[in-house]
């Protein structure tokens, strides 16, 4: 999904490109980012390469700040009526003055300059876009990133094979900025005025080149290339625009590119764009033009120079060659800010959720854990409300497991997971009947981890569990485009209340497992049952069985079973969130390296989970408390538990510890457990006699 195609970004312009007769420029806007093209056009003017001829603004620069041969007018009418004729005009005024003031422009026969954004609407962008090609006239616009010679540089490593196949890419702006920052005009921090289009915000303006940088690493230039946008728009300051939004885009190439952009970080950080591979990472930092490449030989930094865009128009006007940032060309950018303008009002972030920090027009908000959330955002290529961030929008699951008709479990069909971590139904957020979330989803360490459900690496050398792949072959992780889905084929909930007298509920499944390319490998019959047992503990049951889609058999194998020694993870699996003094322990011993690869009746769990982490899927819900989860076998099982305790939280009976099993047809491969859960701290005492009193009801 990188381009490989723009050839204008490989040439380098020289004064020795433009015409005999100097250009004659005129500046639409002295102040805020005007104040940085008249510097420009100083320099400019200082190698015999520009004459600015004249500027408009209602406000005029300040005495001095300009030669006595500067004609000053109040605005661009004025100019245009009254002043001399000009080969250019810049526009770097208020984003819903650009497209009027462009047209004008162009109706009068002048090349044009544009700051971004260049348009408020699509509209706009289609009726400037007309103009220019009715006119014949050259429209640049200003995102400045976008003449760097590292964007060429860039795609040659990836041609090159410098990080492998590209798995997406990101971008990443972590700003700070003040009150006074959206005090500084009418419309800063402004989704309209006055009944006027404005769509300021973190991804349209202050950010907008990372969104801009990172469009065109992906390909995506014009309207038509894109096949999608998403967005999740929240605010920290008291304004109408967002501060801190994720933007998802897909690409008709199939490519997905995702934008997590604050203004309410901690500590201003350089912006960066992130081409992922399976072999290494290459990160631009557009405003110093510096290129990291990461790969397993380590890391090395490269600098690169930068095409003015100005000169660049200047050059273009003479030899016809294409502009680096033509108007045609922000068509994709124009459809993220679209569908920023079209959608409701961004959402207001708690203020349990903010930290200000500093006094009156210098104080600024910090979104707690922010840093983190955004990294996990990224590497999920996931939202802040699929993540489940506390502050974010609750997407609605696709149903509730009630006791009582209280929620202790909500079921995922895994539709928003991101397709190298192998989406798949899981369950999440599963609670304590005192509302503590047990679960966690797409975390940082690894985000394709998801709740508490059923996962495989090595089904006939398909990846369903998620992440790089262990093969024999490599004797190591390697990403490959092996990564599978399970979809519901059929789905039926029973409320068995009526039957038992009970508040029970049943979830019964038909899945299908399918592999990178959509052909169905397993087909799956799962059971969900929970009822409950006390008024602290509730008891989760799961079934499965997994039978060849065909008429051949089929090898259900794991990381273990392709020679990793004690890596035997795969079936039944639950994500545990971030806990505080965790113990795990079995009838037979304690701690991870005793419970680890054992086999054993039963298995608890026991910590305190924290209502809220900067890195742990967290939910608008979520109750602080101390819970036990017993996980018991079913009777005669001989799968070992696969237990992780120091790097992460997570618990699962192997279904292939060390060899391969076989699903044959006609011979189904049937797993069972369940799952007692409970608030507070049980012992082992408690935990036996629970068990005993339930008897094992895997």
């Amino acid at each position: 999904m990188i381009d490989q195609s723009t050839a204008a970004e490989t040439r380098a312009h020289s004064n020795n490109a433009l015409p005999a007769t100097v250009p004659r420029i005129a500046l639409v806007g002295v102040h805020g980012f005007g104040e940085r093209h008249l510097a420009n056009l100083a320099r400019l003017e200082a190698a015999g390469a520009v004459q600015l001829l004249a500027v408009a603004d209602p406000n005029p620069p300040a005495p001095g700040r300009l030669r006595d041969s500067v004609a000053v007018y109040d605005d661009l009418a004025q100019l245009l009526s009254a002043g001399p004729d000009v080969d250019v005009i810049i526009l770097a005024t208020p984003i819903q003055t650009h497209a009027p003031l462009a047209l004008v422009a162009l109706a009068a026969g002048k090349d044009v300059y544009v700051e971004k954004p260049p348009v408020a609407s699509l509209a706009q962008f289609q009726d400037v876009l007309a103009a220019a090609e009715a006119a014949g006239r050259l429209v640049q616009v200003g995102f400045q990133s976008l003449g760097s010679q590292a964007l060429p540089a860039i795609r040659k490593l990836v041609a090159d094979g410098e990080i492998g196949d590209v798995l997406g890419l990101s971008a990443q702006g972590q700003w700070v900025r003040n009150t006074a920052y959206f005090k500084r005009s009418r419309w800063a921090g402004k989704r309209s005025l006055d009944g006027v289009d404005v769509v300021d915000g973190v991804a349209t303006n202050a950010l907008a080149h990372a969104v801009a940088t990172a469009l065109h690493l992906a390909g995506a230039h014009t309207v038509a290339d894109l096949a999608s946008v998403e967005t999740d728009l929240y605010r920290a300051h008291d304004t109408e625009s967002d501060d801190t939004s994720v933007i998802r885009v897909r690409t008709v190439q199939g490519g997905t590119l995702l934008c997590a952009l604050t203004l309410c970080a901690p500590e201003q950080l350089d912006p960066a764009v992130t081409v992922h591979g399976t072999q290494g990472e290459i990160t631009l930092f557009y405003t110093r033009d510096e290129v990291m490449i990461t790969t397993a030989d380590g890391e090395r930094r490269e600098n690169y120079g930068r095409t003015d865009l100005l000169e660049d128009l200047l050059a273009a006007r003479n030899t016809g060659e294409p502009l680096l940032c033509p108007l045609q060309h922000t068509g994709a950018f124009t459809l993220v800010l679209e569908a920023i303008r079209t959608l409701p009002a961004p959402q207001a972030i708690g203020s349990e959720h903010i930290s200000w920090e500093g006094e009156g027009d210098e104080a600024h908000p910090v979104v707690h854990g922010i840093a983190e959330l955004m990294e996990r955002a990224c590497k999920a290529q996931a939202t802040f409300a699929e993540m489940g961030v506390p502050w974010a929008r609750r997407l609605a699951p696709v149903r509730s497991l009630t006791l009582d008709g209280k929620p202790v479990a909500e079921y995922q069909d895994g539709s928003r997971i991101r397709a190298t971590s192998s989406p798949r139904p899981y369950l999440h957020p599963v609670r304590t009947l005192a509302g503590t979330v047990v679960t966690d989803q797409q975390p940082l360490d690894h985000v394709w981890h998801l709740g508490a459900g059923v996962a495989l690496q090595d089904v006939d050398g398909i990846n369903f569990w998620g992440g790089r792949t262990y093969t024999r072959e490599a004797g190591r992780y390697v990403w490959r485009p092996d990564h599978g889905s399970i979809t519901s084929r059929r789905t039926a909930v029973e409320d068995t209340a009526a039957q038992t007298g009970g508040p029970d509920g049943r979830l019964r499944e038909t899945l299908s497992w399918n592999g990178p390319h959509g052909a169905p490998v397993l087909t799956e019959d799962r059971t969900w049952t929970w009822t409950g047992v006390s008024p602290s503990v509730w008891r989760l049951s799961l079934e499965f069985a997994l039978s060849p889609a065909g008429n051949q058999p089929v090898n259900l194998g794991s990381p273990g079973s392709n020679g990793r020694f004690a890596g035997g993870y795969g079936g039944f699996f639950w994500r545990l969130p971030e806990c505080k003094d965790a113990t795990v322990w079995t009838p037979a011993g304690a701690g991870e390296s005793e419970v680890h690869g054992s086999v054993t009746p039963w298995l608890a769990w026991a910590a305190g989970f924290p209502a809220e982490t900067s890195g742990a899927a967290t939910d608008a819900a979520r109750t602080p408390g101390s819970a036990t989860l017993i996980f018991v076998a079913e009777k005669d099982s001989t799968d070992p538990w696969f237990v992780r305790v120091d790097g992460y939280p997570g618990v699962g009976q192997s279904l292939a510890w060390d060899t391969p099993v076989i699903a044959r047809p006609g011979e189904p491969v049937k797993r069972s457990v369940t799952v007692f859960v409970a608030d507070g701290i049980l012992g082992t005492t408690d935990i036996e006699a629970l068990i005993n009193q339930q008897g094992n009801h895997s």
